[in-house]
C-alpha cells in the first residue's frame, strides 16, 4: 500500500528493479506500472535479464559512480523490487557510496528472497495496471540493424552480434568495457537472455557460458569475453570441447586490463609507473587465444577486420558445438 500510495503521489519515482524481477513475466508486471503512474523504471546489475523486442526495458543504472550519481538525480521516491537501494561497487575515496539521491524516499519492497512476480503483480493491481494493461516496452517488432562499418572495434562487434543474433539465444556477457553498444540494440534484437555477474569480480564469462550451454542444451550462447578477465578462467574452453557445448566465444582482444586502468584511476591514481603499467597490459608477449583454444580443443578463428569477423560469426552460427573467434579490437 506504501508503495501503491507513492507512486500515485505525483512525486518523481523511480521503480528499481534487481535479480529475478528482470525475468519475462515479472519485467511485464512492471512494464505496466511504469505505463499506468509514470515512474522511471530501471535497473541493477542482474544475473538474468530478459531482453528483446516486444519487452519491457529497465534501463541499467550505470557503473560508475558519477554516472549514477547523475541518473538518479531528481528522485523523489524509489522502490525497490529484487534487492536493497543501489550502492556503489567499492568504496571510492571521496565518492559517494550510497547513490540516490540526499533525501529521495526508499521503499524495499521485496527482496531476492521473496515473490517478486507475485508483488509486481500486486502493486500493478494497487494502480490500476492489472494484466492486459499497455506495459512500457523498447520496441513492439524486430527491426534491423544496419551492417556494421569502419574497423574492427567493440562497437562493430556489438552491431555485428546484434546482426546475426539467433531467437531465443542466450548471451553470456563478460564484455567488461568493450560491450555497452549490445545492450543499447536490445530492444530491436529478437527475444534472448542477457546473463553476467553481478559483484564487479571479473572472470565467470567462460564457465557461465558452459553452464548456461549444459542447462539449456537446444539455445544458442554466445558469449562475449574480455581478453583479461578470460585468462582467470580459460580452462573452461577444454569443458567446452570435452561437453560438446553450443557456445560461440568472442574475445574481445584490446591486450589490456581497461577495467582494471579504470579503477586505479577511480581512487586517484592517474598515473601509472613501468612495473603498474606492464601489470595491466597483455601485449608483453600478445595472447594467442586462438591457440589457447585450439589446444583445449576448440575450433577457433582470428579477425582483424569487420568482414573477416561477420565471415567468422556467420559460419560459428551456423554449426553446432564451440567455437572461438578472437577479435583484435
Amino acid at each position: 500500500e506504501r508503495a501503491a500510495t507513492a507512486l500515485r503521489g505525483g512525486r518523481k519515482a523511480a521503480l528499481i528493479l534487481a535479480g529475478r524481477a528482470l525475468r519475462a513475466g515479472a519485467l511485464e508486471a512492471a512494464g505496466r506500472i511504469a505505463a499506468a503512474t509514470g515512474a522511471a523504471l530501471l535497473s541493477q546489475t542482474a544475473p538474468r535479464t530478459a531482453r528483446g523486442a516486444g519487452r519491457t526495458v529497465a534501463p541499467r543504472i550505470p557503473y560508475a559512480v558519477e554516472q549514477a550519481v547523475a541518473a538518479l538525480a531528481g528522485f523523489e521516491v524509489a522502490i525497490c523490487v529484487g534487492g536493497g537501494q543501489p550502492v556503489a561497487f567499492f568504496a571510492y575515496p571521496g565518492k559517494p557510496s550510497r547513490l540516490l539521491p540526499p533525501g529521495c524516499e526508499v521503499i524495499e519492497l521485496a527482496g531476492p528472497g521473496h515473490d517478486l512476480d507475485a508483488t509486481l503483480e500486486a502493486l500493478a493491481g494497487k494502480v490500476g495496471a492489472g494484466p492486459g494493461a499497455p506495459f512500457a516496452r523498447g520496441r513492439l517488432a524486430q527491426r534491423d540493424i544496419p551492417a556494421p562499418a569502419g574497423p574492427l572495434d567493440a562497437d562493430t562487434v556489438s552491431i555485428a552480434v546484434a546482426r546475426a543474433l539467433p531467437q531465443d539465444a542466450i548471451v553470456c556477457d563478460e564484455s567488461i568495457t568493450s560491450g555497452g553498444r549490445l545492450a543499447a540494440l536490445a530492444p530491436s534484437l529478437p527475444p534472448h537472455d542477457h546473463l553476467m555477474l553481478t559483484g564487479g569480480a571479473i572472470g565467470i564469462g567462460i564457465p557461465l557460458a558452459a553452464g548456461a550451454a549444459i542447462a539449456c542444451p537446444d539455445r544458442k550462447v554466445i558469449a562475449l569475453q574480455a581478453d583479461g578477465s578470460g585468462m582467470y578462467t580459460v580452462q573452461g574452453l577444454w569443458t567446452q570441447a570435452r561437453e560438446n557445448l553450443d557456445i560461440v566465444t568472442i574475445v574481445l582482444a584490446n591486450r589490456a586490463y581497461a577495467i582494471l586502468q579504470g579503477e586505479m584511476r577511480n581512487v586517484g591514481v592517474n598515473r601509472f609507473g613501468r612495473n603498474a603499467s606492464r601489470m595491466l597490459d597483455l601485449g608483453d608477449p600478445a595472447l594467442d587465444w586462438c591457440a589457447l583454444a585450439n589446444g583445449m580443443g576448440v575450433e577457433a578463428g582470428r579477425a582483424e577486420t569487420v568482414e573477416e569477423f561477420t565471415a567468422l560469426l556467420d559460419a560459428a552460427l551456423s554449426r553446432r558445438g564451440p567455437f572461438l573467434i578472437e577479435a583484435l579490437i
